[in-house]
């Protein structure tokens, strides 16, 4: 066992050189890019949750703020409005971790207080600067995601000379950061951003190329599902990029990625389950 890829948490551990950990995604928002409005009342957030953690999700993800390209922020108290009584109500009643997606440490704080058990800083802890010793106070897991720029204009013509060295160099000094906060490094996931200031080829190499962070020491979270580069290499919409996802997900656990960020939580635990068995060559 590898204990750099082992992530320790308040009543939950997963060994992630065992099997790939699967992460639902329960927008509660009126304008995410793929299920926007969907999931917006809270009896259906709560339903969509359960559902995701009987069909196997290992984790609950829940946002209250679109982070698709083009979206601009919402305040901290709207925020807070639509997530934490999403969290109060899933983790009373769920045996697995939910997490809170956001950038903001107030909502961060209140959600932990509510029930959340991991954070997921899609800026990598780069847009509150209270961020760092929220989560090392509160003692949680923290995936530090690595974006270039933000979802406003994150898309407007996103270039790098060297995408992997210069993403995994980014994420070195996040790990550092997140450490000096007082964060222990067993608490730390790391995520290249796929479709977060990336070109449809800067994705595809993202995918071939997860165990270039490795070296980082942290178990690495990929989240491809139903992105814009499916769409811009099938010409599909967002809600006929099934196929196209599970490509992306079985290449991403090939290359050593351990933990996966998706909407349609039922197949992609079949198609994880069914890539682990092919890749660590044993059965289950």
């Amino acid at each position: 066992m590898n204990d750099a890829f082992v992530i320790h948490g308040n009543g939950f551990r997963f060994d992630c050189t065992d099997r790939t950990y699967v992460m639902g995604i329960l927008n509660v928002t009126p304008d995410s890019f793929s299920d926007g409005g969907v999931y917006f009342d809270l009896e259906a957030a709560v339903a969509h949750g359960l559902q995701m953690a009987e069909e196997g999700a290992d984790i609950i993800d829940i946002g209250g703020e679109s982070t698709r390209p083009g979206s601009k922020a919402v305040t901290q108290a709207e925020e807070l409005q639509r997530v934490l009584p999403v969290i109060e109500r899933l983790s009373r009643t769920l045996t697995i971790p939910v997490s809170i997606d956001t950038c903001k440490a107030e909502v961060a704080r209140q959600a932990i207080g509510a029930g959340a058990r991991i954070v997921n800083d899609v800026s990598g802890m780069t847009a509150d600067p209270e961020m760092g010793s929220t989560v090392a106070k509160a003692e949680v897991p923290v995936i530090l995601m690595h974006a270039k720029g933000t979802p406003e204009d994150m898309q407007r013509s996103p270039w790098y000379k060297d995408t992997i060295s210069e993403i995994k160099t980014w994420l070195a000094e996040r790990i550092q950061y997140a450490e000096a906060a007082g964060i222990r490094h067993s608490h730390i996931l790391i995520d290249p951003g796929i479709g977060f200031g990336k070109r449809v080829s800067d994705n595809l190499l993202i995918l071939k190329s997860v165990k270039a962070l490795h070296p980082l020491a942290c178990p690495v979270v990929i989240g491809p599902s139903r992105k814009a580069f499916i769409g811009r290499i099938l010409d599909l919409p967002e809600q006929e990029r099934l196929e196209g996802t599970a490509a992306a997900i079985t290449l991403g656990i090939a290359h050593g990625a351990h933990l996966i960020r998706v909407h349609d939580v039922a197949p992609m635990v079949r198609i994880a389950r069914m890539t682990d068995a092919i890749v660590r060559a044993r059965q289950e």
